[in-house]
């Protein structure tokens, strides 16, 4: 295929230039786009120079791709690659006009070895960045151009891979060496391509079986690809890689090789990072033999470490941190794993290597030595078997053995390095980490000062001991960053330890250990520095004088223009004990206010503004727990005395602002925690050379990497839950009264000439108007609270989702009582109202009962009427005709009609006494009904009408 250069190539230079429309100042010159002066004159030289380099890339290309003769195309190949490696206008001129004539060479060429090598040493220098002269800013770069030009097509990358199968060695070199610019440059694109491709990642993996100088590129270029590419990670496990890294690293000469076992374990470091499958199927597959013989070390070796070889083995230690931590936190089995791992490396006896380069190899380097204390804390985090293996190991040689535990102690308090002191903390911390037998163990250690402390079998201090003497030191400046040390211990071994808490605390005058009902009460008394005939001291006050001095010596310092980096961390870490011997902890807290002088002291501390915010901050939180846990009922000691302290000498809302302060420098802290980078050539090499790390981080004084440590994220967590509780109980201190016992006023007491209803009557007005005085005290004092509290931080959102506070609350619980009253009381009406309507309806029932019996005997009077009329009427006709003699008809007719009255009159006797005794139930129903405020004539209206009208139809029928 034919290409002609020229004008007609034009048009990809017109691609590039859309793709970069840029503006450049280079030597003082305003330049122009791409577009206007070419590619030559770009933004390197002048316009005659960069002409005559497009000219001659221009003749060589044609050259190549037109070229008769193989030892002209390759003569022209030579003298391109040569341009392209020393000129970055080259470069550029190159990216537009010579990838496409290059790769057809490689696609059309393969005879030719030599012109093949030629063409990929060309690519191979357009891609390789060239060093431009200082002061030149916002300069393009040809090689990142040239990278994301041929990595655009997926085509260029399958070709690349294509010729790892050729057998000329510098060609599968050259194209190994391109693959891995690529990477360098576009590494997601590249990850992506290669994937795509069949069996790309197994043509990668077999050239590490290849020539030793191939085998290192390809090491080199597997470590680029898998970084970041889960899927990539997952391939290359797959193709064996554990097995022939760990051939690598043997053949090399394990931690005495060089740099490709440091890469071979970087490559291992990136298939197992937050990979719980891969560690699984390493420790299923090769096991973790192969890793933990690189780590075993003579005795007498411990002279000899390299540069090389402590950068190999903090590589290791890296694959072992790797494998302790477990998988990432979104995967659901990674404790399973943590632990899995835990335990199969503690077998393999890892513990006493990591002990022997960590603490009993003193000669080695900082780096390796913290590394190694790491890997010890991180091997018996929360792993039982691993923490009681520790707690009984044993360090040195016969006769000066000591425990493992003391020798750490004794690191954290000798180390000089800042780096070596927090790895030799963080073991003591991951032993005490839910393990509150080791604390109890250790807490049981301490023994008076003015004891004499036992000395074991190796001429030793016991950890007490040790612990104990340097919370006692005399103040100085050593021996108060000792303190400071042991007091971050110390606030381990008491850590959610209530046990522990009250060993070491102070109420009384006893010194010696006792115990009562199976618990420890070890009061630790201390005597008083100066005067000799003075009171115990509390341990706890021997702190809070040293928190006094630490505040005093730094504003010393800091005058004078030459505080030193302990001073940075020594109050805080002071301040931290009292935040975690005080948390839930009544005794301590009662223990702290003995002294008055401690809450003045704390006061003051938290309106320091040269404090800094984390003291700020961390005497907010001891003073919110003299608050939260107080329990005392004496008058200048309780919870509401501190909370009226804070409002009047601090404020509320300043208070609660120290509070938002510190979480938002924790939040910093955490940010600055999390941009730890991965171990790597530089950082490896980096760490190796530097003995005394302490001042690494600390040109500001929010990164020490002390504080970044101490304030972990169970820390945060704390501060953000411990906020909210200190809020609600001032709160609700606020909102109650202070005098809990109730005092008679004189009121209540009753008068001699007072009657017993007139007492009463004015004993309810007495108790009405208290009622209302303390309720409107309570709407007070809860409104002052809440607007205190609202000032001193609350968001409007945390305030507006509270569903009720201050006067609201209040108010609201008040009508929530007399809606419950209302509604007893209408449940009750509802009840008797029933009642009598169904009383009502039995005595209307009964009345319509009455009223028909009446109407019944009415109507058999009449009809007796009737027969008498019709008697006397048939007599009267009998006696008009004489035909018979009748008897007397009017004395028939009394006699008959007194007889009819006689059982009316009793019957109607009867029913008067039961009408009667009705009127009067209904007199009493009509009466109850007036009060339930009932209308009785509405209820009571026609219920004789009917009776009446009745009536008067048979006086009707009597008159007819």
């Amino acid at each position: 295929m034919d290409f002609k250069i020229g004008r007609l190539n034009l048009n990809a230079v017109a691609q590039l230039v859309s793709e970069y429309p840029l503006l450049f100042w280079v030597d003082g010159f305003r330049l122009t786009t791409i577009c206007m002066q070419g590619v030559g004159g770009l933004v390197f030289g002048n316009e005659n120079s960069t002409s005559n380099e497009d000219s001659y890339i221009e003749k060589y290309l044609d050259r190549i791709s037109n070229g008769v003769l193989g030892d002209d195309r390759r003569s022209a190949m030579l003298n391109l690659q040569s341009l392209v490696a020393e000129s970055s206008t080259a470069q550029m001129s190159f990216g537009a006009m010579g990838f496409p004539v290059l790769l057809n060479v490689l696609k059309e060429e393969r005879d030719d070895v030599e012109l093949i090598r030629g063409a990929l040493e060309t690519i191979l220098s357009a891609l390789t960045p060239i060093e431009t002269a200082q002061g030149q800013k916002n300069v393009v770069q040809p090689a990142l151009v040239n990278s994301d030009l041929l990595s655009r097509e997926s085509e260029n990358i399958s070709l690349l891979l294509s010729l790892l199968t050729e057998d000329d060695f510098y060609v599968r070199y050259y194209t190994l060496q391109i693959i891995t610019a690529l990477l360098t440059h576009s590494p997601n694109r590249i990850q992506e391509e290669i994937i795509s491709i069949p069996r790309g990642i197994t043509r990668l993996m077999d050239m590490l079986m290849d020539r030793e100088v191939i085998r290192n590129e390809a090491l080199l270029l597997l470590t680029y690809l898998t970084r970041q590419a889960e899927e990539i990670q997952k391939i290359v496990v797959f193709e064996g890689a554990f097995e022939k890294i760990f051939s690598i690293i043997k053949e090399e000469g394990d931690s005495e090789g060089g740099v490709v076992v440091q890469d071979s374990l970087e490559l291992l470091n990136n298939l197992i990072r937050n990979n719980a499958s891969n560690q699984m199927l390493l420790k299923e597959t090769i096991g973790f033999d192969p890793l933990v013989s690189i780590l075993k070390l003579r005795r007498g070796s411990a002279y000899n470490f390299t540069q090389q070889k402590t950068i190999n083995l903090l590589s290791v230690m890296e694959t072992v941190r790797l494998l302790l931590v477990g998988g990432s936190t979104s995967e659901p089995d990674k404790d399973s794993s943590r632990l899995a791992n835990q335990t199969a490396l503690a077998q393999k006896k890892i513990l006493d290597y990591l002990l022997l380069l960590g603490i009993e190899s003193q000669w080695a380097p900082v780096a390796l030595r913290s590394s190694a204390l790491r890997c010890i804390g991180n091997l018996v985090i929360k792993n039982p078997h691993n923490l009681l293996i520790l707690g009984s190991k044993l360090v040195g040689e016969e006769p000066h053995l000591e425990p493992a535990l003391s020798a750490t102690f004794r690191v954290i308090l000798r180390a000089s390095a800042i780096q070596e002191f927090i790895a030799a903390d963080y073991v003591l911390k991951c032993f005490c980490e839910g393990n509150s037998d080791g604390q109890e163990m250790l807490a049981s250690t301490i023994t008076q000062p003015n004891s004499n402390p036992i000395i074991d079998s190796g001429g030793s201090m016991p950890f007490g001991s040790m612990l104990l003497q340097a919370l006692l030191s005399n103040g100085a400046n050593g021996d108060l960053e000792k303190c400071a040390r042991a007091a971050c211990v110390l606030s381990h071994i008491l850590k959610n330890n209530l046990k522990c808490k009250e060993l070491v605390c102070t109420f009384s005058d006893c010194t010696d250990s006792l115990v009562s009902n199976g618990t420890f009460v070890l009061k630790v008394e201390l005597e008083a520095p100066v005067p000799s005939l003075s009171s115990p001291e509390p341990l706890m006050h021997r702190v809070m004088k040293y928190s006094a001095i630490a505040a005093s010596s730094g504003s010393i310092d800091e005058k004078q223009n030459h505080k030193s980096e302990g001073d940075l961390y020594i109050q805080p870490l002071i301040l931290q004990l009292l935040v975690t011997w005080l948390a839930d902890c009544p005794n301590a807290v009662n223990c702290l206010l003995e002294s008055p002088g401690h809450l003045t002291y704390l006061l003051s501390l938290v309106s320091n503004p040269q404090a800094g915010i984390a003291v700020q901050g961390l005497a907010a939180i001891i003073l919110g727990e003299c608050v939260l846990y107080n329990r005392n009922n004496e008058t200048k000691r309780d919870a509401f005395s501190v909370a009226d302290a804070l409002s009047q000498k601090v404020g509320l809302s300043n208070f609660f602002l120290k509070f938002d302060e510190l979480q938002k420098f924790l939040s910093h802290l955490s940010t600055e925690g999390q941009h730890s980078q991965s171990l790597g050539r530089s950082s490896a090499a980096s760490m190796a050379e530097a003995e005394d790390v302490e001042n690494v981080g600390t040109n500001h004084k929010h990164e020490h990497p002390v504080l970044l440590e101490m304030f972990d994220s169970t820390f945060i967590r704390y501060v953000d839950k411990l906020e909210a509780e200190i809020r609600e109980s001032i709160l609700g201190i606020y909102s109650n009264t202070k005098n809990k016992v109730a005092v008679l006023p004189a009121e209540l007491e009753q008068s001699d000439k007072e009657t017993d209803r007139d007492y009463i009557k004015r004993l309810k007005i007495f108790v009405a108007s208290q009622c209302n005085e303390m309720q409107d005290l309570l709407c007070r004092n809860a409104t002052l609270a809440e607007e205190l509290v609202r000032t001193g931080g609350a968001t409007i959102s945390t305030i507006s989702q509270e569903p009720s506070s201050g006067r609201e609350r209040v108010l609201n619980e008040s009508h929530r009582r007399e809606l419950q009253e209302a509604r007893r009381c209408a449940q009750i009406l509802t009840a008797e109202k029933a009642k009598i309507e169904d009383e009502a309806n039995n005595y209307r029932n009964l009345a319509a009962k009455l009223e028909s019996d009446l109407k019944s005997l009415s109507d058999a009077y009449n009809s007796l009427e009737q027969v008498n009329f019709r008697l006397e009427s048939e007599a009267e006709e009998l006696r008009k005709g004489g035909r018979v003699q009748h008897p007397d008809i009017e004395t028939i007719k009394a006699e008959a009609r007194e007889a009819a009255e006689k059982e009316s009159e009793a019957e109607l006797n009867d029913l008067l006494i039961c009408l009667g005794q009705e009127q009067s139930k209904v007199e009493k129903l009509s009466t109850r009904l007036t009060e339930l405020g009932e209308d009785v004539d509405s209820l009571l209206e026609g219920l004789g009408d009917e009776a009446g009208l009745e009536g008067d139809d048979e006086d009707e029928d009597d008159g007819k």
